[in-house]
């Protein structure tokens, strides 16, 4: 069944009057809206007519959004469309930490066995980005704190915290440097007993960035992807100066004004405790897990960040969002091309920090 997307405070919706990208924070759309999704509008860009094309199923355990300018062809479309979600589909297949039988749980079994697994390029170049940034960040960002994250996940069912003998239990078992990797043959050992690991601050920014270079081999080059708080951006819409993207409000009585960027041939990534935390003996928790005490974030926050590559974009949101905002600032400053807003609440009033070229996005 086609549904024709209406906008909502949840879920990211399009300007049917034109070719700009309106998008919203999303939370869980309803079942029916978990189905594909298809609209269509015809734009001009040069000597050729584009339409619009607009698509969104349930991948990733969240509604993935794709939309795009091709040639005005339904078939054609469908089909990129369905080529597009099975390489997302192939990516979660590999590094969910929730399927079993993932690449990425199978190597998690081997841990503490003395085996060094050969794994996917797609792994491979993910847990290397992975630790890239748990070096640069001093461990701020960790993809071996899967024990640390089970436990609270548990602590969301429940509403009862980890206790401290689970989570010394637990810490025993991460930190990324009991990863030890080995280029010749992609090969990765994972050295204590009981690790675990968590790709959940990565993956999602990899598949709608591999989401987009499927389009580009076909040719589409104007094209966004979404995957919950991680978009990608190939060329603006025809005849724009770029995908006009809504910034989340922080839920405080006295947030300052969200406003739009413009953005082309980038990505953005959101992190915070705005759409996933547990409040447990009247204190907040965020989804978000500081892999140094094993303790979920208690500072209500949004951070932002626009870089060039969405996987990275989401692995600096949540590394962001450990760091905190003063050391979180410099932390991006030293990245080439990234921008960043934290707005957060600490206590009554709510504070704004940005990097020095996040304005020049807005529009």
């Amino acid at each position: 069944m086609i549904h024709k997307l209406q906008g909502s405070p949840f879920h990211p919706s399009v300007k049917s009057c034109s070719s700009v990208a309106k998008i919203h924070c999303l939370k869980k759309l309803p079942a029916f809206l978990a189905a594909l999704a298809l609209f269509r509008a015809v734009a001009h860009a040069g000597d050729v007519d584009l339409a619009r094309y607009e698509y969104q199923r349930l991948q990733m355990g969240m509604p993935f959004r794709i939309v795009f300018f091709a040639r005005d062809d339904d078939l054609q479309a469908r089909a990129t469309a369905d080529a597009a979600y099975a390489r997302v589909k192939e990516i979660n297949g590999i590094m969910s930490d929730y399927d079993e039988e993932s690449e990425l749980s199978r190597l998690s079994r081997t841990a503490g066995r003395g085996e060094a697994v050969s794994v996917s390029d797609d792994l491979w170049r993910v847990l290397q980005r992975a630790r890239e940034l748990s070096e640069r960040s001093g461990g701020a960002f960790d993809v071996t704190a899967g024990p640390f994250i089970q436990l609270w996940r548990k602590a969301r069912r429940t509403h009862v915290l980890p206790d401290a003998a689970s989570l010394e239990k637990a810490g025993a078992a991460v930190g990324w440097e009991k990863v030890r990797f080995r280029p010749e043959g992609h090969t990765v050992e994972l050295l204590a007993p009981a690790m675990r690991l968590d790709l959940g601050g990565v993956a999602k920014g990899y598949a709608a960035s591999e989401a987009l270079t499927l389009l580009r081999a076909r040719g589409i080059r104007s094209a966004m992807a979404r995957a919950g708080g991680d978009l990608a951006f190939g060329d603006a819409p025809p005849g724009t100066r770029g995908w006009r993207v809504e910034l989340a409000p922080i839920d405080a009585p006295d947030a300052p004004p969200s406003g739009h960027l413009l953005l082309a041939n980038a990505a953005m990534a959101t992190s915070g405790d705005l759409f996933q935390h547990v409040e447990i003996a009247g204190k907040r928790y965020s989804h978000i897990i500081n892999p140094h005490t094993g303790i979920a974030l208690t500072d209500h926050s949004l951070v932002v960040v626009v870089v060039r590559n969405a996987s990275l974009a989401d692995g600096l949101s949540t590394t962001v969002s450990v760091l905190g905002p003063e050391t979180g600032l410099k932390f991006i400053e030293a990245v080439p091309d990234a921008e960043v807003r934290i707005v957060r609440r600490p206590g009554e009033k709510v504070e704004v920090v940005e990097s020095a070229g996040f304005k020049k996005l807005l529009e």
